[in-house]
């Protein structure tokens, strides 16, 4: 081995272009850091037969499905121009608008990188030109299909909420800006989608049209001093400030950098970069896409502390807040670090919070090749992301739960959902081969092992990689055809492996000298040549943080999950949990074409079949289990038991559940609110009202007698308010350190005249006087227990 290789793969982080081919163009702005590694591009890459080629091909004929005219519907309409197709529904048919197609488009481009199907790339095209003949309609560079909403709840076009913004009138309320939700936001997804269409394929109309929007922002940031711009950017943003860095890097244009560093979100970004995790009750995802711009900010202008923040803010995640199939975040939050046990609930891991740390994984590894990021894209990529798409329907999920017994729910085709994660839906399953080979200086590196091709065109180059991986342990990587025969080949070493792996030329035995997480061949290559990689794939458990006694069953990279059955069926059980010195002795193996285990006498209260849990798309899941000794569940089990036997009764018996403070339960549930504020405390999300103000929202019914159930924080100070349900009271609340230290319940009968005829009441929070309601952790109506026979 050289000492400068080895120097080069073992070097201090000094960083480098970013992970997409072409970010920065020849007419732009050159990374200010030196280049460590960068992905082969996508269209050098074609994915074999797998289940990721599989995604790949389901996602394609899922956009093909989709029509650019109904997406474009708003943006024609506030242009002046007659739509051509009605608009679609759900979120595309609210205030956030528009945040679809800018995925949509970037989509469209990576299905073109990835199978070269051209109708992608006409499609995208199309869609410039119409954006371009908004812009020309609007005659001031905006174009734009979000809505606000007017008081009689009206939707009309949105511009007018950025041209209150410039003159300083800022109302923000964490996802609603001045009556739109979250605007910045679905701007940052056209951002993307344009600068996507002009690296894909060198489209200057994409550029253009870009630039012409972007001015119009800029203008409408540089009216605003800092405190107003801080009071902005408490509404989430996406990644705006990383899209006006691509832009510099596009342009060469210093005000375009200007603006980046100005989008920066200092309650949030500050302690990240001062090395501080202070991530509890923040908004997951609306935080992922700033590391992601500082990170960007940092590769082109070398300022040091971006760089430290975004790299902080991965080791923080991946390390403190992750669940074990990479997702982050409990119905859409952070909670506090190493908690991850206290968080097993039906509302984990949002794709699109891993979306977007996939996203900051590559370009962290792309500053410095070490295996130990990509053993983490791996996890999340295989585990979260793969699971997040039903094959079969071409659906996705918003949520992945990692609570026993809970349902995927994927969005079905003609539902018209188009929730945030079917945008990024859209894109994850666009690019399954984009991250498997990188090169760096004369180094190809395979960081992920899924069947496939690559054309290295450096050194004209062709590989071939042959498997069953993640299922078998064997790779086979072919060298078919090469020009330049000298270079590294550099194959990951997964820490799970314990360097266990096996390594052969051509058949003979290979020395395996690990560096940074690879094993390095570095030879005179010919047509011909067969690398073959043995990696060990034996089942392992994996504490939870918080509680090592919660554990998880893995297998190599694979998630192993307990099949609780169809979910069609409704899960009525217990919470399985694990008994015995050595579980893993009781896992034997079943044959089949995947990994499936059948365990003996380990698991109460029934033994259980475990597979992959990615593959459970019309099946619940078990992936977390208690973990107790023979002796030690003697003396829990009937206390475990009862505890869960009283939280199934309570999920069997419940008609609605609001989770206050929380932006999408308030918007299903069609909160409105004044002077009434989100909260957050002990990992906990609610909602307050102070004197005159209120909150309000509704909650679904039915005959017969309800109970409504309030959760509280019991060492508040003194506060009185009263609950109305459909504008009658239903009982006055006094909180004055009811029960200090913990979160307790109070349930309300409801008398059945409130619901008589009813499928849903509005049920309100009143503060009285000098007072406030709440904070308010959770409300919840379901049925009361039928009275005990006499």
């Amino acid at each position: 081995m050289k000492a400068s290789r080895r120097e080069w793969m073992g070097g201090v982080a000094a960083l480098a272009l970013c992970g997409v081919p072409l970010r920065a163009l020849a007419a732009g702005v050159r990374p200010a850091l030196a280049l460590r590694a960068e992905p082969v591009p996508l269209t050098d890459v074609r994915l074999s037969a797998s289940d990721f080629a599989t995604a790949v091909d389901v996602n394609h004929a899922y956009l093909l499905s989709l029509s650019p005219d109904r997406f474009l519907h708003n943006f024609r309409k506030y242009a002046g121009l007659e739509p051509k197709a009605p608009i679609y529904g759900g979120w595309e048919s609210d205030t956030i608008a528009g945040h679809s197609l800018g995925h949509y488009l970037s989509a469209l481009v990576l299905t073109w990188q990835q199978l070269g199907d051209g109708e992608c790339r006409r499609r995208a095209d199309y869609i410039v030109d119409e954006f371009a003949l908004c812009q020309a309609q609007r005659q001031d560079g905006y174009f734009g299909a979000l809505g606000r909403k007017t008081k009689d709840g009206t939707i009309v076009d949105g511009q007018s909420v950025f041209a209150e913004v410039k003159q300083g009138i800022i109302k923000s309320g964490g996802f609603d800006l001045n009556g739109s939700w979250s605007p910045l936001y679905t701007v940052h997804k056209i951002f993307a989608g344009l600068l996507d269409v002009h690296a894909g394929w060198a489209n200057a109309k994409a550029l253009s049209v870009l630039e012409g929007l972007a001015g119009y922002f800029a203008d409408m940031f540089d009216a605003l001093d800092d405190a107003q711009m801080q009071e902005l950017l408490g509404c989430e943003y996406g990644g705006l400030n990383e899209s006006y860095a691509e832009l510099y890097a596009r342009t060469g244009q210093a005000r375009w950098m200007q603006i980046a560093q100005r989008i920066h979100d200092n309650r949030v970004l500050d302690p990240l970069e001062a090395g501080e995790d202070k991530l509890a009750n923040f908004h997951a995802n609306t935080q992922v896409p700033k590391l992601i711009g500082l990170a960007r900010i940092h590769e082109l202008t070398g300022a040091k502390a971006p760089g430290e923040g975004a790299r902080f803010f991965w080791e923080a995640v991946t390390q403190h807040h992750s669940y074990v199939i990479g997702g982050n975040a409990d119905r859409e939050y952070f909670s506090e670090p190493d908690t991850i046990a206290q968080h097993l609930t039906e509302s984990t891991c949002e794709h699109c919070n891993t979306y977007n740390m996939l996203k900051l994984t590559r370009q962290l590894w792309s500053w410095q090749p070490d295996g130990a990021l990509f053993d983490y894209y791996e996890r999340a990529h295989l585990n979260h992301v793969l699971s997040a798409q039903n094959p079969h329907t071409g659906g996705f999920t918003y949520m992945t739960p990692m609570m026993s017994g809970a349902g995927r729910g994927y969005s079905q085709p003609g539902e018209e959902a188009f929730w945030c994660c079917v945008g990024s839906g859209m894109e994850s399953h666009s690019k399954h081969g984009d991250s498997i080979y990188w090169q760096g200086e004369d180094t190809l590196f395979v960081n992920l092992f899924i069947p496939s091709r690559v054309a290295w065109k450096a050194k004209g180059a062709t590989f071939s990689l042959a498997t069953g991986y993640p299922f078998e342990g064997e790779i086979a990587l072919t060298l078919e055809a090469v020009k330049t025969p000298r270079f590294t080949l550099a194959l990951r070493i997964p820490a799970w492996s314990k360097g266990a792996v096996a390594l052969t030329i051509n058949g003979e035995a290979h020395p395996v000298t690990p560096v940074n997480g690879y094993a390095l061949i570095e030879r005179r290559w010919k047509a011909g040549d067969v690398v073959g990689y043995s990696l060990p794939l034996d089942l392992r458990f994996e504490g939870a943080e918080g509680d090592p006694s919660v554990v998880s069953v893995l297998r190599g990279p694979l998630v192993m999950a307990a099949d609780l059955g169809p979910v069609e069926v409704e899960w009525k059980d217990v919470e399985p949990a694990m008994v015995g010195e050595d579980p893993l002795a009781a896992f034997h193996p079943i044959v089949s074409d995947r990994p499936r285990y059948q365990t003996s006498g380990i698991v109460r209260p029934g033994d259980r079949m475990f597979v992959p849990f990615y593959s459970q798309y019309e099946r619940r899941s078990a992936v977390y289990f208690k973990r107790f000794s023979e002796a030690g569940w003697k003396a829990e089990e009937a206390a475990y038991l009862a505890e869960q036997a009283r939280q199934k009764d309570i999920a069997a018996r419940s008609i609605d559940v609001m989770h206050l403070g929380e932006m999408q339960p308030e918007r299903d549930h069609d909160l409105t609110s004044e002077i009434s504020y989100p909260a957050a405390y002990r990992g906990r999300n609610g909602r307050d009202a102070r004197s005159g103000g209120y909150f309000e929202f509704t909650m679904k019914v039915k005959p017969g007698p309800l109970l409504l159930s309030a959760t509280y924080w019991g060492s508040e100070r003194a506060r009185v308010f009263d609950i109305l349900v459909d504008g009658h009271k239903l009982v006055t609340q006094t909180l004055n350190a009811d029960q200090p230290g913990k979160f307790f319940d109070v349930d309300y009968p409801i008398p059945e005249a409130m619901t008589k005829g009813k499928a849903s009441v509005r049920v309100r929070f009143v503060p009285h006087d000098r007072s406030s309601a709440g904070p308010v952790f959770g409300v919840r109506v379901f049925t009361a227990k039928p009275a005990p026979a006499a």
